[in-house]
């Protein structure tokens, strides 16, 4: 049995296709950099993370938190032997006026280089591709309203794209609005099969009453019918109308009988044999809060198409299900992300981001070997250039332990862990230079909703000759760091893999986790939970810290509760 999410943590919007024995999945980056995370499996069972679509084809610095790249679709279109990626820029959401720029690109490899982008419109939200088997191309997406009197948030609309011109057919014409009355439509993917055209979205708002439908059409530009059964993918069962209201957290519709909430925005891939995969955004939220700290994840429903035509998710109902039957294939096993990383092998691994820019432009795995060197730059609750080395939080039972050796010379120079959720959320502990104490210190800072607290009560002075090891515990709804002087066995070499400390002691209070999520951070809504180091120099941006590893310990077989 495959036990979903599939992929743990901050992973929303997934979108599936399949080339020869090969299956790729794409999700949504927002202002995380690089962008568009690919993985690839040849069972469905065992995933790896492989490669990511967006490195400098963007410039997502003084993005709000929440915006940046949306909802990529990636398609392979055989007839080309050639990948494409459609993925928007969210650039502003202000007064509710979703100012977006939606691209495609291609690759012939998944793995690269992709062709510079090619700019199709600012309609909406959620654009995707269809290569229809005439050799047309057209661009499906959500129209979004702004007038007052009219639905919100839209409607779904669909033009030609002309890749000879590299430019859309005439204006996108408006062809769907919904097969419920859940309201919120989005998320339009256009597919071809047994010739009708069928046309999924996500209905009901991304929160929970989040729900995944189908129509179909003999003609791209409708008109379309509406699947009988109205959805055929949620978390919650119900006929609410909700089409009046635009919000789309909907907590009145949690269902306390389902692990697996939101569950919606999704996409299909048909096998070889037959069989038919659907994988979806959902969430798992600590009840009764409803806050999800590990953000969107990615899960995967088996499916079948009815002698009528429409598809249906295996068994009797159409709520996601935790554990779902492994498909008909061979099973594949792929290697995981390493959770020890000695930064020995000179090169940065897929799984690190950063917030708006590459890792690169400020991490080095080169400027001192068996380290990676951070060179400080602006205060992290800048949304500029800041450098923070981040790894998804996959787990509420999670450790991460790192040792850092840096001198700091004035009180702008800070380097240490950090857990992120955004630039007005986050717990800071660094080593900084304090002029109460005359020295390097160590010490707490906390953001909550854009509150600053320094938490001088943490300050615990240092000794500058010796490394610290810094280490943050998440167990569950709590989380604490503690922190050491590195063990050596004389000769300058840490002992017996570099985590044998003195006792760790912990600094500072239990922090609450569900905070760090969606529903409580008030700048945020899409997003999830990132846990790194972090280094800032606000002073001249030159100052570095060097991390000599990062031990990232998840226990992904326990929920959250």
């Amino acid at each position: 049995m495959i036990t979903n999410p599939i992929f743990k943590g901050f992973n929303p919007d997934p979108c599936i296709c399949r080339k020869g024995d090969d299956y790729y999945c794409a999700v949504s980056s927002f202002e995380w950099l690089p962008g568009i995370p690919v993985y690839h499996s040849r069972d469905l069972v065992h995933w790896e993370l492989l490669t990511h679509v967006i490195t400098d084809q963007v410039d997502l610095k003084r993005l709000p938190s929440a915006k940046g790249i949306w909802a990529p679709c990636l398609t392979y279109c055989e007839a080309e032997d050639r990948f494409y990626v459609v993925y928007g820029v969210m650039n502003s959401m202000n007064s509710r006026y979703f100012d977006v720029d939606n691209y495609v690109i291609s690759a012939a490899d998944i793995c690269g280089p992709w062709s510079e982008p090619v700019y199709l419109h600012s309609a909406g939200f959620d654009a995707s591709m269809l290569h229809d088997d005439d050799g047309r191309k057209y661009v499906v997406s959500l129209e979004w309203e702004t007038r007052e009197g009219y639905e919100k948030p839209g409607v779904i609309c669909v033009c030609e794209y002309d890749p000879a011109q590299k430019h859309i057919v005439g204006y996108p014409q408006r062809i769907w609005r919904g097969s419920t009355d859940r309201g919120c439509i989005e998320a339009p993917h256009l597919t071809k099969r047994n010739g009708y055209y069928y046309l999924m979205c996500a209905e009901g708002g991304t929160g929970y009453n989040h729900c995944a439908t189908m129509a179909r059409s003999r003609h791209v530009f409708g008109p379309y019918e509406a699947d009988p059964q109205g959805y055929f993918l949620t978390s919650t069962i119900n006929n609410s109308n909700e089409r009046a209201d635009p919000d789309h957290w909907k907590f009145k519709y949690f269902n306390p009988e389902s692990v697996l909430q939101k569950s919606g925005h999704a996409s299909y891939v048909d096998l070889p044999n037959g069989e038919t995969y659907v994988v979806h955004l959902t969430a798992r939220p600590f009840v009764p809060d409803l806050r999800c700290t590990l953000g969107r994840e990615t899960a995967i429903q088996k499916a079948q198409w009815s002698v009528d035509g429409w598809l249906r998710l295996t068994g009797d109902s159409p709520l996601a299900q935790l554990e779902v039957p492994e498909p008909n294939l061979p099973a594949c096993p792929l290697p995981d992300m390493p959770s020890w990383d000695d930064f020995d092998d000179g090169r940065l691994h897929l799984c690190y981001y950063a917030p708006r820019i590459l890792p690169e432009s400020f991490a080095s795995v080169t400027a001192r070997p068996s380290y990676v060197r951070l060179r400080g730059q602006e205060s992290r609750t800048s949304l500029h250039k800041v450098s923070i080395l981040a790894r998804k939080l996959t787990s509420v039972y999670t450790t991460v332990t790192t040792a850092v050796d840096f001198h700091p010379e004035v009180y702008q120079h800070s380097a240490g862990l950090i857990v992120y959720y955004d630039n007005q959320n986050y717990v800071n502990l660094r080593k900084t230079y304090s002029q109460t104490l005359g020295g390097s210190a160590l010490s707490l800072v906390h953001i909550e909703n854009g509150t600053k607290t320094e938490m001088l009560d943490t300050r615990t002075a240092v000794d500058d000759s010796q490394e610290i090891v810094m280490q943050v515990v998440f167990s569950g709804r709590k989380f604490h760091f503690a922190w050491a002087y590195k063990c050596t066995d004389g000769s300058g070499d840490a002992c017996h893999g570099k985590l044998k400390t003195s006792e760790l002691k912990q600094i500072g209070p239990d922090f609450d986790t569900s905070k760090f999520s969606d529903e409580y951070c008030k700048f945020g809504e899409f997003t999830g939970l990132f846990v790194g180091i972090t280094c800032a120099d606000r002073l001249l941006h030159e100052r570095c810290a060097d991390f000599d590893f990062f031990n990232y310990e998840a226990d992904e077989t326990k929920g959250v509760e």
